[in-house]
């Protein structure tokens, strides 16, 4: 439309002026060119403003649907920073779109048809800066409903070491109760290294101070065989007869053979065999 009245006004020029000052013509008609290239430089100006915009906005959209999904993310320690970034990106961009937008308006204020759509443009603004307000209140909210599942988290990791710790401590104790009671002592010696010991004393067995560090410990459960290496062996403590026998091997010493050790020790944790 421009470029036809501009030619309409060049013919008219021409034909006003027929064979007149050409020198007056040509300066009428740089005047216009002048005018026409003025008001496309203009045009390019708005459409590069608008175009630079709504790609602000388009980045702006795509960052916000990053956070978004870095914010369902079940690593949050890894997404934490990268939210930080993009949050960061769109306030940023946010406050650039604003200044951009103002200043179009206040450059083209008299165009009648860009003055619709700046208050569009304004509106897009407004718009997205309650939504990321909104998205940045439901970080908030994620954030102190994590911290108070890793308060949780913490609390219960604190009472599950407590509880296992008992645990550990109570089957520790049943463990040390078990073996004490699967605790005995053996000692076997001639009749002169039992009674340097106290352990036989005026013909009596374990009466009165004896020597408790000259006996053998050991657990009932496992020790069911004690090689005398003697011939001769005659056990001084009580012991159901039933419970055990006194065997020899190939050289003709005795060795007891346990058959029933809960009966066994049942009357006696300790035994004392005299030897020769």
């Amino acid at each position: 439309m421009k470029k036809v009245l501009f030619y309409a006004v060049i013919t008219a020029v021409l034909t006003a002026c027929g064979n007149g000052n050409k020198n007056q013509v040509n300066a009428e008609v740089d005047s216009l060119q002048n005018l026409v290239d003025e008001e496309r430089q203009i045009n390019n100006e708005m459409i590069d403003a608008l175009n630079e915009i709504q790609a602000g906005f388009a980045q702006i959209n795509e960052a916000e649907g990053r956070v978004n999904m870095l914010s369902q993310s079940a690593e949050k320690n890894s997404s934490v920073e990268n939210i930080r970034e993009n949050m960061q990106f769109i306030q940023e961009t946010l406050d650039s779109q604003r200044k951009r937008i103002a200043e179009l308006e206040e450059k083209f204020k008299g165009n009648a048809k860009l003055k619709e759509t700046i208050k569009t443009l304004n509106m897009q603004l407004e718009e997205k800066t309650k939504a990321i307000e909104t998205l940045r209140a439901e970080l908030a909210e994620k954030d102190v409903q994590i911290a108070a599942l890793n308060e949780n988290v913490q609390t219960l990791t604190a009472e599950n070491t407590e509880m296992k710790q008992e645990r550990d401590d109570t089957k520790q104790i049943a463990m040390e109760q078990d073996a004490q009671l699967n605790t005995a002592w053996y000692v076997f010696g001639t009749s002169k290294e039992l009674k340097a010991q106290n352990i036989l004393k005026k013909g009596e067995v374990l009466q009165g101070d004896y020597n408790k560090d000259y006996f053998t410990k050991i657990d009932i459960r496992t020790t069911r065989v004690i090689p005398l290496e003697s011939k001769s062996a005659r056990i001084l403590t009580t012991h159901p007869a039933d419970s055990y026998k006194l065997l020899k091997d190939a050289k003709g010493d005795y060795t007891l053979c346990i058959s029933e050790a809960n009966a066994f020790w049942s009357i006696s944790k300790y035994l004392v065999i005299q030897v020769k």
